[in-house]
C-alpha cells in the first residue's frame, strides 16, 4: 500500500467528481488532503467523508486569492508536497457562436487556474527537493472534438504547461504529469447529456451512448479509476514518469 502520511497535497476542484475521487484516495493512503472549489457545501460533503481532509474555499482564476490559499493551507496542515490541478469547466460551442467572453472563461479556469496552482506550489517542492504535481487534462487535449474548440485548446494547454514544467524542474526531486481521461462518470458528462438533448432533441440515452462510444473502452471511466493513477504517481517507484500526458480511456482515442 502507499504511504503518504508525511505528504500534504492540495487538490482544486475537490468537490466532487475525479477531484473528490483524488482526495479521498490520497487520505486513504495517509496524506493530510486540502481540497479548495467555489462552493463549500460540496467540500465539506467530501471533508466529512475523512478525517484527513480540510475545505478551503477558491476560485482559482484568482491569482491572490490562489497565493492566500496555498500559504493558509500550508500554515495549517504543513507544507505542501503534492499539488493536483483539477478545477476546470467543459462547455462547448461551435466556434461561430464563441465570443470572446466564451473562450476567455474557458481559459482562465482551465488554463490560467491550472498555470496559478502549480506556481503556487512550486516553491515549497523545490526547497524541500520533493514534489508531486499532476494537471487533471483529458483526451480532447490529445485529440479535436468538434463544438469544442475552446475546450481543447485550453486542454493542449495544459498538456504544454505539464511538460514545459516538467524540463523545467528535471532533476530536482520533482514529477509533473497530466492524466488525459476520456468521459467521466462525473456531474460533467451528467451536464453534457442535458445540453446534447437540449440542443440535438437526442434522447437521454442516445446523448449518453454518443459519449460512451467515444471511449475505447465502450464505457464511462470511473472517478476512482483516475484517482488510481494519480495515487500511483505519487508514490515511490512512480520518479521515472515525467513529462507525461497518461491517457485513461481504455484504449488509445
Amino acid at each position: 500500500m502507499t504511504d503518504l502520511s508525511s505528504r500534504h497535497a492540495l487538490i482544486t476542484g475537490g468537490g466532487t467528481g475525479i477531484g473528490a475521487a483524488i482526495a479521498r484516495i490520497l487520505a486513504n493512503s495517509g496524506a493530510t488532503v486540502t481540497i479548495t472549489g467555489r462552493r463549500m457545501e460540496p467540500l465539506q460533503e467530501v471533508a466529512s467523508s475523512d478525517a484527513n481532509i480540510r475545505a478551503a474555499v477558491l476560485d482559482v482564476t484568482d491569482e491572490d486569492a490562489t497565493t492566500r490559499v496555498f500559504a493558509e493551507a500550508a500554515a495549517e496542515a504543513g507544507t505542501i508536497g503534492i499539488v493536483v490541478a483539477n478545477a476546470g469547466i467543459a462547455e462547448t460551442l461551435p466556434i461561430g457562436k464563441s465570443d470572446l467572453a466564451f473562450w476567455r472563461r474557458t481559459m482562465a479556469t482551465n488554463l490560467d487556474g491550472a498555470f496559478l496552482t502549480m506556481r503556487a506550489g512550486l516553491d515549497p517542492m523545490l526547497e524541500q527537493g520533493w514534489g508531486r504535481i499532476i494537471a487533471v487534462s483529458s483526451i480532447a487535449g490529445q485529440r479535436g472534438l468538434a463544438r469544442g474548440t475552446a475546450y481543447c485548446a485550453s486542454k493542449h494547454g495544459m498538456i504544454g504547461l505539464t511538460r514545459a514544467l516538467s524540463a523545467e524542474t528535471m532533476g530536482r526531486g520533482i514529477t509533473v504529469n497530466a492524466l488525459c481521461p476520456g468521459y467521466v462518470r462525473t456531474p460533467i458528462v451528467d451536464r453534457g447529456v442535458a445540453n446534447i438533448t437540449a440542443k440535438t432533441g437526442l434522447s437521454e440515452d442516445k446523448a449518453l451512448k454518443a459519449m460512451v462510444d467515444s471511449n475505447p473502452i465502450g464505457r464511462l471511466i470511473e472517478p476512482e479509476e483516475v484517482a488510481a493513477a494519480a495515487l500511483y504517481l505519487c508514490g515511490t517507484g512512480s520518479e521515472a514518469i515525467n513529462g507525461q500526458a497518461i491517457q485513461l480511456a481504455g484504449g488509445h482515442a
